[in-house]
């Protein structure tokens, strides 16, 4: 862990014990990179509140934190594109754009941990995986996190604004 991914604010997973997360790590409560958890908290729930512009930015400020080649970097581009694949169908009714974003995040997300930092990737690769021949499977889903589907908060929205501050 680097100095800049910590964050000591970040809680435990709510269940289980994902890739990333470590009980006996005592920085970021256990967290290899606090700031990734909390970017992963945010995303997901923007995500599921049908707000993908904010999920990706979510994903892609922590992105930048990661050099090429890491998991991390692979696992942030692939949500930074399933935001922005959610976005072409149900904003821009733009489903060969969508298919394309996908097609990337689905390259992205092949290597990573199906637990990665609490979301179920395996879920999440699956739907994609059905929405490049069916976009409707993209419709109520949510991704889960933690065994849980995170609704936004007024936190998360303090989150951004500090994004964009």
């Amino acid at each position: 862990m680097s100095d800049h991914t910590r964050d000591d604010t970040v809680a435990p997973p709510i269940s289980g014990c994902p890739t990333g997360w470590n009980e006996g790590r005592g920085t970021s409560n256990g967290w290899e990179h606090g700031t990734l958890r909390r970017a992963v908290i945010h995303g997901v729930a923007f995500y599921n509140e049908g707000e993908f512009h904010e999920s990706h930015d979510c994903f892609e400020a922590e992105w930048y934190n990661y050099g090429r080649g890491t998991a991390e970097s692979a696992f942030l581009h692939g949500m930074v594109q399933v935001a922005a694949g959610a976005y072409k169908h149900f904003d821009l009714e733009n489903d060969d754009g969508m298919r394309s974003l996908f097609d990337t995040a689905l390259q992205y997300l092949c290597d990573v941990p199906n637990d990665y930092y609490g979301i179920d990737l395996l879920d999440v690769k699956m739907t994609l995986q059905d929405a490049l021949s069916d976009p409707k499977a993209l419709h109520d889903w949510q991704i889960e996190l933690d065994g849980e589907f995170p609704e936004v908060t007024p936190t998360d929205f303090e989150y951004i604004a500090g994004l964009e501050g």
